[in-house]
Order: C-alpha cells, then sequence, then structure tokens
C-alpha cells in the first residue's frame, strides 16, 4: 500500500491544463479528432516534457466558441492569439511567444503579373476564411461586411481558398506565410503557380491567452516558454515553417486585462 502511494504521489500532484484546440492550419489541424495535427501537437509534447507539475493538453473548440470556453473555464490558455482578436472585453493575461508569422496576399502566377497586383483590392474577388479577423478589413469579421465590402468569398478552409484561386473562382486569397509553404509542400503540382505577395496584410506577434484562476501562472509559462527557446526547441518546431523565433523573450512580455 505505502508503495501504491507514493508512485502515485507525483501523478496525484499533476494538474491538468486545458490548451484551445482552434482549425488554424498549419498551427492546429483536425483538433477534434484523436490524431490531431499542427504545431501546436509537438508544442505541447515539448512543454509536457519539460516539467512533471502541469499536464497540457488540446481541448478542441472553434473560432467564435473559444471566447465563450474560456469564459467559463473549460479552456485555460489561448494559444497562437492576438489580444486585439474580439478579446478585449475578456479578462486574461497575455504571454508574448516570441514567435512572428505574417499573413500574405497570394495570386495565381501569370505572365506580366507583378507585386503591383496586390496594390488595389478594387474589383477582385477575395477569399478569406470565416470568423478570421484582417487588417485590411479593420478586423471587422462579420461576414456580410466582408461579402458585400470586399467581394469576399468565405470559407471554413485555406485548402478550398488556395484551390478556388488556383481554379479562377477568385483573384486574391489571404493565408498565413507558414501555411502557403505548407500547402505547396503538400501540392508541388502546384509549385510556380502562384505569387506570394511582399505586402503584408498583418504579422502575427503571436500570444499566448490565459484566464484568471488557470492551473498555472503567466510567470512560469513564460519562463517554460524561455526553456524551449534556450534549448532549441522552439526553433526546432517552428524554424522549418518560416515562422521567425525570436532568440529571446521582451521583459515585458506578460499583461494582464481586466474584463470590459
Amino acid at each position: 500500500m505505502f508503495l501504491t502511494l507514493l508512485l502515485a504521489g507525483p501523478l496525484a500532484a499533476e494538474q491538468t491544463v486545458n490548451v484551445s484546440g482552434v482549425y488554424f492550419p498549419p498551427y492546429v489541424d483536425k483538433p477534434e479528432q484523436a490524431q490531431a495535427r499542427g504545431l501546436l501537437v509537438p508544442l505541447l509534447d515539448a512543454l509536457n516534457r519539460a516539467q512533471s507539475d502541469f499536464h497540457f493538453i488540446m481541448r478542441p473548440t472553434s473560432v467564435a466558441r473559444r471566447f465563450r470556453d474560456f469564459e467559463e473555464g473549460r479552456i485555460d490558455l489561448a494559444i497562437f492569439e492576438n489580444p486585439a482578436w474580439g478579446w478585449q472585453s475578456i479578462a486574461h493575461s497575455a504571454i508574448e511567444m516570441g514567435l512572428e508569422d505574417s499573413e500574405v496576399f497570394v495570386a495565381r502566377a501569370e505572365p506580366g503579373r507583378t507585386q503591383e497586383y496586390f496594390d488595389d483590392l478594387g474589383g477582385k474577388r477575395l477569399a478569406l476564411h470565416s470568423g478570421y479577423h484582417y487588417a485590411f478589413a479593420d478586423f471587422n469579421a462579420e461576414p456580410e461586411f466582408l461579402r458585400r465590402t470586399f467581394n469576399a468569398r468565405l470559407s471554413y478552409s485555406h485548402d478550398s481558398n488556395l484551390l478556388m484561386l488556383l481554379h479562377g473562382r477568385v483573384e486574391i486569397a489571404l493565408v498565413t506565410r507558414s501555411y502557403i509553404g505548407d500547402f505547396l509542400r503538400r501540392h508541388r503540382q502546384y509549385s510556380g503557380q502562384v505569387l506570394v505577395s511582399e505586402r503584408v496584410d498583418q504579422r502575427y506577434q503571436h500570444h499566448v491567452l490565459m484566464r484568471p484562476g488557470s492551473p498555472i501562472s503567466a510567470e512560469r509559462f513564460a519562463g517554460l516558454l524561455e526553456q524551449l527557446r534556450q534549448n532549441g526547441q522552439l526553433a526546432d518546431i517552428f524554424g522549418r515553417y518560416q515562422i521567425v523565433v525570436k532568440p529571446s523573450a521582451v521583459d515585458s512580455s506578460i499583461t494582464a486585462h481586466a474584463a470590459d
């Protein structure tokens, strides 16, 4: 009995931390499936191996539902977020991850088409992801506004948006730089058929948003991220997707936001 209790002790002390799994490839793909894919999977694995006090697990949710799940405590951490993406009225602490990606415009490569094609979006049909916030639209994610103002076609799949582009149903699609690289690796037949903009719609300074009362403190989580940065694991996970891994976290990487 003593041996059983002794062995069970560390496991009993381990606290579960629920992390949002929102479809956002290549960061999170198929979060509702047992074998979820994307960069969040190896990140959680690295966090779990780095310590024994907490067990990080992915909790599937959606772009819209994640706010309610967060406020009601079903999610402790929302990762790869931006505090400006609808979180302004929700109490949270924001931890800068020191990871940078960017949203870019993609068009079909055609003879004579240059970067000037992306200067004016007027009259062009856009393929956008439903629920996402875009800088060119002042972060207004309302579907009817995007359809009316920008002639947008909305879907829930980046692959679908890029295929609409390649098949001539839209003129421009917006995806992350990390995603277009992943798409072309998976679909090599389209290599050379797309023109990626030098113009950036927005730069993602990825954050972790932590709810008040989370099992892990913001300071402890930031320390774990810094540990993974210093031992090279963040670079191993994110570097091959053209995601910039900053050499160190900034001193003011944690900010608290009270509910409005």
